[in-house]
């Protein structure tokens, strides 16, 4: 996933980080806003899901 997301917005992205975590936690976040959250949903987003959530944010 963060592979695609560089790809994608190279031109956009100022910082990217990964914090390891157990227990099936996944949270994506954008300028500290919570745009998916593993935990919530029970499911491991798709990358084009996240990808429109970034591109509706930009």
């Amino acid at each position: 996933m963060a592979d695609h997301l560089v790809r994608q917005f190279k031109q956009n992205i100022d910082e990217l980080t990964l914090l390891p975590s157990d227990g099936g936690c996944f949270e994506i976040k954008v300028n500290d806003e919570m745009i998916y959250s593993k935990l919530s949903t029970g499911q491991f987003p798709e990358n084009l899901t996240i990808e429109q959530e970034i591109r509706d944010r930009l």
